[in-house]
Order: C-alpha cells, then sequence, then structure tokens
C-alpha cells in the first residue's frame, strides 16, 4: 500500500438533504460487509459505521465523482466513531494488486469483504478510544492493537485525535476525550512515595505520555503507553533535570534547560525520539536557564523566560533549526513581568501555547491572553481568561493548545468559589471576539481539588 498527501482542499459546505444518502446507495454497489460483532451491547460500532468508512477508502481508490459528495463531511461527523481531524490534508490510497490477498478477501481477514489493507485504513480512521474494544473482538484484534500498528498508520495518514492528560491534587492522572466528553483514569504510576509527593514535569509524545520527578535513587521518568495502557519506566535523559522547557512535534520531543541535581542552571538540550526511546544530546543554546517555557512552531524549536540563575530574569528568547542545528538569539521575545513583592522564582514558567503556528501567552500578572506577533517581536492583548493567573502566579493553571483552541483549565465554581472543582474553558481564535464570544466551557471535574499539578495533550 502507498500513502500519499494531497495539496490542502478546501472546507465542503453541507447543503441539507432529505432523500436518502447516496452515501449508502454509492456503498452498497461496491461492497457488501458482514462484520461479526460478539453481543456484548458495550461496543457502539455499528455496521454502517464499517460501510460509510469503507465508501471513504473506495470513493478515493475509484476516483468516484459526485457520489454523496455534498453529505460526506456531514455524514461522517455524524458517526458513532467520533471526530478525526485530517489537518487540512485528504489522503489519497493506492492498493496495488497482488499484496496481501491480491486485493481480494480472505476468511480469516480483519474484516469479511475487504482485504486487510483496506480493513486497517478503516480501522485508522476509526477513533482511538474504540480501540480497547476491537482488542476484545479476537485475537487478530487483540494482536493488531497491540503493536501500535495502528497509531503509525494514523500517523501517515495525517489523523489526530487530542486528548487532555491531566493530575489534580495527588489523584491518578486521566484523560479526557473532549469529542466525546469522556473521561478515563490511568492505572497508578508504580512509583515510590517520594515521586508522588515530589514536584513533577509532564510531556506528551507520540503515543506517550512523559512524567518527570525524584524518586528515591535520583530523576526518574516514568512514561505511559496508549499501546500497553500500563506505566514503565523510561531511559533518563543524558544530564538528568528538572524546571526545563519542553515541547513536543510528532514522535520527537525536545528539553532544554532546567537545573540539575546539584541546582545548577543549565543551557544544554536533548531530543527524545519516542521511535526509538532514546535520547540525543543537542547544541548548547546560547543561555543557560530554568523555569522556562517550550514551544513549536514553524517547523522550530524555541525556548523563552526563564531565569539564568536564583535571581536574574532572561527577557530573550532561542530559536532551535532542527535541520541546521544551531540556536539563534531573539531579544525581548518574553519581556519582563512585574513581579510585584514576589521573588522572580515564586512566578511559575511562561503560560504559552501555539495553535495554528500562532503563539499565544497567558499572562499570570494581568490574566491576560496575549498574542505574538512574529514580524515586529511584540505582543498584544486579546482576551480575558476566564479564571484567575495572578493569586497564585501562574501555578496550579494549564495553558495549553488544544487542535485549533486554546485550552484554559484551572480553579471554578458556583459563586467564584473553587468548590474543589477543575472548569475545562477552550475558545477558536479563528472566532476572534466577534459577537462577544466567550470561553466555552468544555467540561467540569468535580471532587478535583482547586490545583492543576501537571497537564499535557497528546495528539495521535
Amino acid at each position: 500500500m502507498v500513502f500519499r498527501d494531497s495539496l490542502k482542499q478546501p472546507k465542503m459546505k453541507v447543503e441539507g438533504v432529505e432523500h436518502e444518502s447516496p452515501v449508502m446507495a454509492g456503498l452498497q454497489s461496491h461492497v457488501s460487509l458482514q462484520l461479526p460483532l460478539p453481543s456484548n451491547q458495550n461496543l457502539r460500532i455499528s455496521q454502517d459505521d464499517w460501510h460509510l468508512l469503507a465508501y471513504l477508502l473506495l470513493v478515493h481508490k475509484t476516483n468516484t465523482k459526485g457520489v454523496g459528495q455534498g453529505l460526506l463531511d456531514k455524514e461522517v461527523r455524524a458517526l458513532t466513531f467520533g471526530y478525526m481531524g485530517l489537518n487540512g490534508k485528504k489522503p489519497i490510497i493506492v492498493v496495488r494488486s497482488g499484496e496481501n490477498h491480491g486485493g481480494q478477501s480472505s476468511d480469516n481477514s480483519l474484516l469479511p469483504g475487504l482485504n486487510d489493507d483496506m480493513a486497517l485504513d478503516i480501522l485508522a480512521w476509526s477513533s482511538r478510544s474504540n480501540y480497547p474494544n476491537l482488542a476484545c473482538l479476537n485475537r487478530k484484534f487483540r494482536s493488531l492493537i497491540g503493536s501500535g500498528y495502528l497509531y503509525k498508520l494514523r500517523r501517515q495518514l495525517g489523523i489526530i485525535e487530542h486528548w487532555v492528560y491531566l493530575a489534580c491534587n495527588m489523584m491518578p492522572w486521566e484523560a479526557f476525550d473532549p469529542m466525546r466528553q469522556k473521561w478515563m483514569r490511568l492505572p497508578r504510576i508504580p512509583c515510590d512515595d517520594c515521586f508522588t509527593c515530589a514536584d513533577k514535569e509532564s510531556l506528551a509524545v507520540g503515543s506517550e505520555l512523559l512524567v518527570f520527578g525524584h524518586e528515591l535513587s535520583g530523576f526518574a521518568i516514568w512514561m505511559y503507553s496508549l499501546v500497553t495502557h500500563d506505566w514503565s519506566k523510561c531511559p533518563l535523559m543524558n544530564l538528568p533535570r528538572c524546571l526545563f522547557g519542553s515541547s513536543s512535534l510528532g514522535e520527537i520531543a525536545i528539553v532544554a534547560g532546567g537545573s540539575d541535581k546539584n541546582g545548577n542552571v543549565l543551557q544544554s538540550a536533548e531530543l527524545y525520539n519516542s521511535e526509538v526511546g532514546t535520547w540525543q544530546t543537542l547544541p548548547d543554546m546560547n543561555f543557560p536557564r530554568k523555569l522556562c517555557s517550550g514551544f513549536f512552531m514553524d517547523g522550530k524549536f524555541y525556548v523563552i523566560g526563564g531565569m539564568s540563575s536564583h535571581t536574574d530574569c532572561l527577557t530573550c528568547g532561542e530559536e532551535y533549526n532542527i535541520e541546521t542545528r544551531s540556536w539563534r538569539r531573539i531579544e525581548n521575545m518574553y519581556p519582563g513581568r512585574d513581579a510585584g513583592t514576589f521573588h522572580p522564582a515564586m512566578r511559575s514558567p511562561p503560560l504559552v501555547a501555539v495553535v495554528n503556528n500562532q503563539l499565544y501567552s497567558a499572562d499570570q500578572a494581568t490574566n491576560e491572553v496575549k498574542k505574538y506577533d512574529k514580524v515586529n517581536n511584540s505582543w498584544s492583548v486579546v482576551k480575558r481568561l476566564p479564571v484567575r493567573a495572578d493569586s497564585s502566579y501562574g501555578w496550579g493553571l494549564a495553558f495549553k493548545a488544544c487542535g485549533n483552541s486554546l485550552l484554559v483549565i484551572g480553579a471554578g465554581g458556583h459563586g467564584g468559589h473553587d468548590d474543589g472543582v477543575i472548569v475545562l474553558h477552550s475558545w477558536d481564535p479563528e472566532e476572534g471576539n466577534r459577537d462577544g464570544q466567550e470561553w466555552n466551557v468544555l467540561a467540569v471535574k468535580a471532587r478535583a481539588g482547586a490545583f492543576v499539578y501537571n497537564c499535557a495533550v497528546m495528539g495521535c
């Protein structure tokens, strides 16, 4: 099978149609599926879902025109599979004759009536929240889900679902699926009490969630895998650290700066490859810094803010070019904020997020969302935060990018009191502030405490 991404195409506008969908009519003439599903009623995967997904692939393969094009987007969004983001790219699937079953199905195929290449594409398009259920169908499905191949195939096809991973107070990590409005509790990390109670940092990369902290023996990294649904130890960095800036892009992540075990402020950086589970040392930054923040924008890694010593704050930023393996200093990229009577070290690292290659920050002192102007190297206010960030100088608040939206997660409750409730707010910057556009309440998590210790958004 060959996967190719065509040029970006404009979004389809769907007109309301009252007659029978030509999507299913067109599908019936191409393929007939008889999927042997178990009687478990919790498996919410209907045969119509398989039919429609098969049609999506067939319409690409045969280059069918005019059959259900006006309904395609509307019906896909209505699937029980949920939403699958395509990053604006339209996948083109070409099946070579002679592969696998020579284009013919067999008795032991994944989906009867389809060759395995076509079946794998259908499964890759399905929501990853269905994968645990699919693994219960039979041994072949269990082996496929356990191999992690579907996540690699999803990356090839440009299919992305964003989930939010959250740790509040001492509660276990939980995952939230925004499209299905579903919370899922992760297994407890099998760490010692020191790691449980110590400060931690988190990073989502590929299909892994990394949690950095301290155990009695020293620095430790625990990794949660979407494939195994379990925690395991991740290899340590070449130079273990804390209070660093970090971000991920696909299957790689970069960690920069921070403090070592002796409290020395570092200017080194490392790249983690989740595909092979290894750390690679990168060239040093121009300045040492800790309590900084990192992000990817336009294919390059940036680090801003932080302190170069226990007393000196940094206003410059640095840009790392992965291709040339070089750092570039950017003066006044993150101008100093007024810390008032607080020591700078008491302030959280910069709260930053990148949506569609546009950088935003949440100002810990003014409770404002600001937008970065790349051309003029300046910031402008675009919106008020839905929660207060100044009460604890940015700590206990999460400011993240989630697909095309900004996500603010913090304490909330009735009458302005936190009441042990965590509220997830979202806002799409493309909608702007027209018509008084306010933050949307994406979800409310009761009995979660009033402090967000760690948060990461994973897109895969």
